[in-house]
């Protein structure tokens, strides 16, 4: 399913010693592996899976996580909720979730339902429209909107954590989604997203630097034609140095906030 034997082999492991430490009724899949953007070795693994009852012992669960990370190059990038089936309906409900090497509760909110939905994956058991109540347009747009609002606005404010990769690259990608969720209640990909990002203002440079991260050098070079011929133009500054991760990061944080101004009026 995932086009690489690595993918392929991590996600065996973890479904044949999930059973063994929680009551599994399903597990599916959402994000980039189910929407057909899976990069092997940069995209995250994002998974939810549904239980039929609670999590007895979250101690088993937090060791076999750090197991398959101790064992598997792939692992760290393996992010799961933990849904017991009765509550699925409440999508404002905190669940426990591995993700970023890490164990914590966090809702199942309605930019995954959704991918959910779309992908309907499902590595185990059934699939995610048998058992997931349908997420509206509205329940979509009031959530990307909040997230906007206050998470990512504020964000913009603070200097260090746009030093990140992982920020600079979520922040743009974030509202480019956003613009066309809202717009006309589509979900794209990331890479769409990138290929968007030089229409909405975003500065060339960053975008460019994102696609190389992210993609091959051969996709890379296949990307968005805006950021190519900017390129080639010589109007994108070129990236590199000591300074760059604090420029990339002010530029990057820059759109974000009058991007964000822009879709919240």
């Amino acid at each position: 399913m995932a086009g690489d034997e690595a993918v392929q082999h991590l996600l065996d492991g973890f479904l044949a010693s999930l059973p063994g430490v929680v009551p599994l009724r399903a597990l599916w899949v959402h994000g980039s592996l189910a929407l057909g953007d899976f990069q092997a070795g940069r995209s995250d693994l994002d998974l939810v899976a549904v239980l039929d009852g609670p999590i007895t012992d979250p101690e088993a669960l937090q060791a076999l996580h750090r197991s398959l990370e101790a064992s598997h190059p792939l692992a760290t990038g393996l992010h799961c909720s933990y849904v017991q089936v009765d509550q699925l309906a409440d999508a404002s409900r905190p669940h426990p979730t591995w993700a970023q090497q890490r164990y914590f509760e966090r809702p199942v909110g309605a930019v995954t339902r959704r991918e959910l939905e779309l992908g309907d994956l499902s590595l185990y058991g059934p699939a995610p429209t048998s058992l997931l109540p349908a997420t509206s347009d509205a329940e979509l747009v009031a959530f990307i909107r909040d997230d906007l609002e206050n998470f990512w606005y504020p964000a913009s404010a603070k200097r260090k954590p746009w030093l990140a990769d992982i920020w600079v690259d979520l922040g743009l990608i974030t509202v480019a989604r956003a613009r066309v969720t809202l717009t006309d209640g589509r979900l794209i990909t990331k890479r769409e997203a990138l290929d968007l990002l030089p229409s909405l203002g975003a500065p060339l440079s960053v975008v460019q630097d994102i696609t190389h991260r992210r993609y091959s050098p051969a996709a890379a070079g296949a990307a968005s034609a805006a950021v190519g011929a900017a390129s080639a133009s010589g109007s994108a500054p070129a990236s590199g140095g000591v300074l760059w991760p604090a420029r990339r990061g002010f530029l990057a944080r820059r759109f974000v906030r009058s991007a964000i101004s822009d879709l919240l009026r």
